[in-house]
């Protein structure tokens, strides 16, 4: 008995001391569980279907070709956050991967740079946000797109408002119909690369999901010398998506 007390003492104190800490990570909470379950049943009934068949009749090579070529169009906003947090090699490595694999790599259906050495850095700029002093701000459920932060949806906005410019400045995309195919095309490739890690969600998936992503972008942002104890069941399938 003399234990058990100071034992239970001590676990009460720490849920609320865990508790305290979600509350101020998330203290938009109600409203993010709301828009979290409109995103479960659309990604029920949309999504995740498509994504399944997507799975099922895609081989493993067209697969990866697919999320190269997704990688590899990403690679000018890695570089632009390189630059803005003075990583000025990592910049020049990230311009060699982007410009191989946009020639060798056939676009980036191969990704010929990997093999020469030059390993992809995941980099955007919520990171370089960050790296200037900008706080994360509270947890943000945002709909469809998911997960985020205050901080990160805000990078997140400049990212594509970048990349509208540019397709319509230099017409890479010749209607609105394909450039909108391209970015759902985006996303179903990377909903199904993520089917086969949903049984390692337990629990409560919204108090889960919510500290997977805040531990990962905090490993991201201090670049990997934080604790992350979801890194080593995540990282492969999660490199790149997040």
């Amino acid at each position: 008995m003399r234990l058990i007390t100071p034992t239970l003492t001590f676990i009460f104190i720490s849920l609320l001391s865990f508790q305290s800490m979600a509350n101020q990570q998330d203290p938009w909470e109600d409203w993010n569980r709301d828009v979290f379950a409109f995103n479960e049943t659309l990604d029920y009934y949309t999504l995740k279907p498509v994504a399944q068949a997507y799975r099922n009749v895609t081989p493993q090579v067209v697969d990866d070709a697919i999320s190269n070529v997704f990688s590899n169009l990403g690679e000018p906003v890695v570089i632009v956050s390189d630059l803005a947090q003075g990583k000025f090699l990592d910049a020049l490595a990230d311009t060699g991967r982007f410009l191989i694999n946009s020639t060798i790599g056939v676009l980036g259906v191969f990704d010929v740079a990997r093999h020469m050495g030059l390993e992809k850095h995941n980099e955007d700029l919520g990171q370089a946000l960050a790296f200037w002093g900008v706080a994360s701000g509270p947890y943000l459920m945002l709909p469809i797109l998911g997960p985020s932060t205050v901080r990160d949806a805000a990078g997140f906005s400049v990212e594509n408002l970048a990349l509208s410019d540019i397709n319509v400045g230099s017409q890479v995309f010749t209607s609105d119909e394909l450039f909108y195919a391209m970015v759902y095309g985006k996303y179903l490739d990377i909903r199904g690369d993520l089917i086969p890690t949903e049984g390692l969600i337990s629990g409560d998936r919204y108090a889960f999901i919510r500290s997977f992503y805040l531990q990962r972008r905090d490993y991201l942002v201090n670049d990997g010398e934080v604790a992350d104890e979801f890194s080593d069941e995540f990282e492969d399938e999660f490199e790149d998506d997040f």
